[in-house]
């Protein structure tokens, strides 16, 4: 909670904003369980600085539970109820594992989230994001190269951000107990600076005769988001300087036995409310759960590649489950003020079968 609480101090400093004005935090996370357990957003903000007057709430939309943060707070702000929410999200998966909260079984067993109405309507089925991810590469053609090659080439654009100073923008230094020695910590820790496509090769499969290895798929990491979301009368009120203005929030659900496809057809439900094409949008950021996700929604959409995840993805970067959608939504909205671009594209592929998608606006 301590790391979740760097984000929310900081967005709120970087406004500008009194922190006793904010009235609400919505927090993603997954496995809330532990030191993640007991409502784990409203103890983030008892470990900031932020007031105790402060409320939070903690939500679970799987690895969009943050996008969903955001969707939350912009949907309380044009309700007119609420004018300075942030949205956040955080997961240590160093500290509390991927799946402590529960693990998929065939058959309802005591341990399991699966209930017998569930396992009559999916008989059999252990729902897991590995199956799915084998499954899209199977369905959409992907070869191992395919997805091999994906991966060096998020290495390759993350080692060029953060080279360039991309990312500092968007980064708060950490600082963290070593061997008792407090060090800080100012970038991302995943980027491979020896990647080769060699190397990503190399991996074995996490099954026999798949394709998905460690290589091709997110890094599992620990890491927290925040952004701060203002009502125009905000704005206006505390002379704040907007980045970005949201134009569209969609959710859908489909398949949850593939699972990871979901954001394909999310897209599309997400431009067609728009009224606009894939065409106007400039930038895309589309989580990289596994490889195959982000390559069959260039396969379906007909996206430009180049546009797509351009200071590198999860892959490279990691995949901090409930904080992955606060970090996407942040870099885009660097991405595009650094291009002078104006619209972007995020989605999310979500256990379940859930995808959010969110376009946004640069100002």
């Amino acid at each position: 909670m301590d790391l979740a609480a760097v984000v929310l101090d900081e967005v709120v400093l970087r406004a500008g904003v009194p922190g006793d004005l904010i009235d609400d935090v919505i927090m993603g996370c997954v496995s809330q369980v532990g030191e993640q357990g007991m409502h784990f957003g409203r103890n983030a903000v008892l470990a900031s600085n932020l007031p105790q007057s402060v409320p939070a709430v903690t939500i679970d939309r799987q690895c969009g539970s943050s996008q969903q943060s955001v969707h939350f707070a912009a949907q309380a702000i044009m309700s007119g109820t609420q004018d300075l929410v942030i949205a956040a999200g955080a997961e240590s998966m160093s500290r509390v594992a991927m799946g402590s909260t529960g693990r998929w079984a065939a058959r309802p067993m005591a341990g399991s989230p699966t209930s017998p109405g569930l396992a009559e309507h999916y008989p059999g089925v252990m729902f897991s994001q590995f199956t799915g991810a084998e499954m899209i590469a199977e369905k959409w053609g992907q070869s191992r190269a395919m997805l091999d090659q994906f991966a060096f080439e998020s290495h390759r654009r993350a080692i060029k951000a953060r080279d360039s100073g991309a990312f500092e923008a968007e980064i708060v230094p950490i600082a963290v107990q070593v061997d008792g020695q407090k060090e800080m910590h100012f970038a991302d820790e995943g980027i491979r600076d020896d990647a080769s496509l060699e190397s990503i090769g190399s991996l074995r499969t996490l099954t026999e005769g798949g394709k998905i290895t460690a290589g091709n798929a997110s890094q599992i990491c620990d890491g927290a988001a925040a952004v701060l979301l203002a009502s125009e009368r905000a704005v206006k009120t505390h002379d704040l300087t907007p980045l970005a203005r949201i134009h569209n929030l969609t959710v859908t659900a489909g398949d949850p036995v593939i699972m990871l496809e979901e954001p394909l057809y999310a897209t599309d439900k997400a431009l067609q409310r728009a009224g606009m094409s894939l065409d106007e949008i400039d930038l895309y950021e589309v989580n990289e759960a596994f490889a195959p996700v982000p390559l069959a929604w260039l396969q379906h959409t007909g996206a430009d590649p180049e546009k797509l995840n351009v200071n590198g993805g999860a892959i490279a970067l990691g995949h901090p489950l409930g904080g992955s959608g606060a970090k996407l939504m942040t870099t885009l909205v660097h991405a595009l003020k650094a291009r002078g671009k104006r619209y972007g594209l995020q989605t999310m592929c979500e256990g379940g079968g859930i995808a959010n998608v969110t376009l946004i606006e640069a100002l």
